[in-house]
Order: C-alpha cells, then structure tokens, then sequence
C-alpha cells in the first residue's frame, strides 16, 4: 500500500492511518477558509478565483471521504447507533442551537425552530444521515455512481424537488458520496505516487487561472447545488450537461488536492479527529462576523486584510480542533446514550453434545 499504508497512532487500540486524518483536517480548513473568504469576493478578483477554485472541490471532497468511511455501514445495531449518537443527536443539539442564535442576534424571537429545514451548515448533517442509511443499497447496485449521477442530475432540473431536509442538495452531492463509497485503499496509493502528483499539478493551476479569468462573471451559486439549474437563471434542460460537468470538475480537483496530502503524521494529524466539532462550531463564529458587520472595516478588504483573514480562519478553525474545545462539547457533538438503547441480549451457549458431556464427566480433554 506505499505510503498510505503507514500507520499513525499512539498507545494501545487500533492505529489510524495519518494520510485521512490529514486529509480531514485540510478538509475543514478549506471549509473555513470559503465561509471567511465570502465577503472579500465582492471586491477582489484573485480571492473570488481562490474562492471558486475551493468551491468547486472541497464539499464534494467532505462527500466522497465521508462515504469513504461508510463503505462498512450495515444497519448493525451498533452502527445504527453511532449514528444517531454522531448524526442524528448533534443536529437536533445544533439544530436548535442555530436558531436560538439566530433569534438573538437578530432580534428575532419569532423565527421558527424547523427540524426539516436545515439552518446554515447542518444540511450537511441531514445530508449524511441520508446518506448513510441507503448505503447497504448502493453497495449492491452494479452501477452506483451512475444511478446516483442520474438523481442528481435529475433533481437538478426539478425545481419542486423536496425542499424538506435540503434534499435538493442532499440528492446533487449523493454521487460524491457513492464516489467514495467504491473506492479502495489501492485508489489512493495510485493516486498519491509522484507521477500522479506532478501530472495534476497542473491541473490544479490551470483551475485557477481558469477561475480568474469567469471570477468577474461566474455565478458561484453554481457549486452550492442548493436548487435547480433553473435558479441560476437558464433552462432546465440545461442539468442535463451542467451536473456532470460540474461532477467531472469536482472530481479531478478532489483528485489533485488528495494526491497532495501528505501521508505522514504532522502537527496537524491529531486535529483531524476532531474535524466535526470545528464543522459544528464554526458557523456561530461565520453567522456573528455577518450579523455583526465584521467586514467593513476597508482595511480588510486590502490583500494584507485579505491575508490576515485567511490567517485568521486557519487559527480559529484548528483551534476548534483541538482537544481542549472537544472536552467541553463532548456532551453535545458526541453525547452517550447508551441508556436510551437495549443492552444487546447475551448469546444462548449451545448445548452440548452427549460426546462432550461424556468428556467433561470423565475429566477428557
């Protein structure tokens, strides 16, 4: 397995495998990193190409490591309940948290509480309790990815598509998630050999140009996949071609930007456990800089602004990483509840045979 195959971990249990744990820390950095960037791209063409660029690749990059790490998803009773301890728990918890803050800072104390209508970052949430529970389905389909780039594509053109728990966007980010779901140890160690790297390294450059060259008139709207096609102003028909492309182009970003994790154990690879507290906790911080005007101090909108904005970002968001932070949320993002599940009943021993009751009574071994 090369590189990938080394092993990170300390003490006793089972090692984790550095490279994802990189990956997920890197991950939700660029996550932060967009939410912070989004005012600055009404005044500069490099951030907004930069904010595209990320754009393009980095949800559906969260997608496909997330069905990574569902392929083993059963409906076991165990797993079942991890995920509604990891899933189901933290987004009601954050649901409801949401929107009390919302509430607050808008002066708003009439704005509903809606479980089916995901506020701000916890479509994700829904998206993966969905996700996860048709996993067992697509892991018996000969064709998953297809059958799961036609839905997308399908409920792209369907501007009446549920609006309940954010299907729309749950539906045109599934293939990313299917992706992942069939890929294999041996997919990214083909992906991260030097070869590979230095044949999407341009690539990735060429994105970039690319982004600043349609940044003055491309709708980044695009990559949210929050409704139609037919929200973005052009024919429905035109999902027909727009979600795959938009599919292909996801794709080989993702490729580029996982064939460069690095596959070793860094300062970082620790945080990368910690990944889904920075998800859940960072938009209070997101939603306080919009509520609160942060951005209109022109300074900020220089590229030493700009810079120290995205310096800003990295920090709060590993911080939110750390284990400090997870101690202190521990009860929230990952709450026990054994006590609300039956203990599992004790396998029934088998009874012996006559032979070996004859065994034990005689002293045989």
């Amino acid at each position: 397995m090369g590189r990938q195959g080394k092993r990170a971990g300390t003490g006793g249990g089972k090692a984790r495998e550095a490279y994802f744990d990189n990956v997920k820390y890197l991950t939700i950095v660029l996550v932060a990193c967009g939410h912070a960037w989004e005012p600055l791209t009404y005044g500069s063409r490099a951030v907004t190409a930069v904010y595209l660029t990320v754009y393009a690749f980095h949800m559906p990059a969260f997608a496909l490591v997330s069905g990574y790490f569902s392929r083993s998803f059963d409906m076991a009773p165990g797993r079942l309940k991890r995920l509604v301890s990891g899933v189901v728990v933290p987004y009601v918890v954050f649901e409801v948290a949401y929107t009390l803050f919302y509430r607050w800072r808008q002066d708003d104390p009439e704005y509903p509480i809606s479980l089916l209508d995901p506020w701000y970052l916890m479509w994700f949430l829904a998206a993966l309790f969905i996700w996860r529970l048709s996993t067992p389905l697509w892991l018996q389909l000969r064709h998953p990815v297809l059958v799961a780039l036609a839905i997308g594509t399908a409920v792209s053109m369907w501007p009446g598509a549920g609006g309940d728990l954010a299907l729309q966007r749950v539906l045109q980010f599934l293939p990313f998630f299917v992706v992942g779901l069939v890929l294999r140890p041996e997919h990214f160690s083909r992906l991260r050999t030097w070869r590979t790297r230095l044949s999407l390294l341009p690539v990735g450059l060429a994105a970039v140009v690319a982004a600043y060259w349609v940044a003055p008139w491309f709708d980044a709207g695009w990559f949210y996949h929050r409704g139609s096609v037919v929200g973005r102003g052009v024919p429905a028909w035109a999902g027909l071609w727009a979600t795959p492309a938009l599919f292909v182009l996801a794709l080989v970003l993702t490729a580029c930007f996982l064939a460069w994790v690095p596959g070793r154990r860094l300062w970082f690879t620790a945080l990368g456990t910690g990944t889904i507290y920075a998800y859940l906790l960072h938009g209070f911080v997101i939603k306080a800089s919009r509520f609160g005007a942060w951005y209109d101090h022109p300074w900020l909108h220089t590229p030493m602004g700009e810079l120290a904005i995205t310096a800003t970002a990295v920090t709060g968001i590993t911080l939110l990483c750390t284990q400090p932070v997870r101690r202190v949320f521990r009860y929230v993002v990952e709450p026990p509840i054994d006590w609300a599940f039956r203990r599992p009943e004790p396998k029934a021993r088998p009874e012996q045979s006559a032979e070996e009751r004859e065994k034990v009574t005689s002293g045989g071994g």
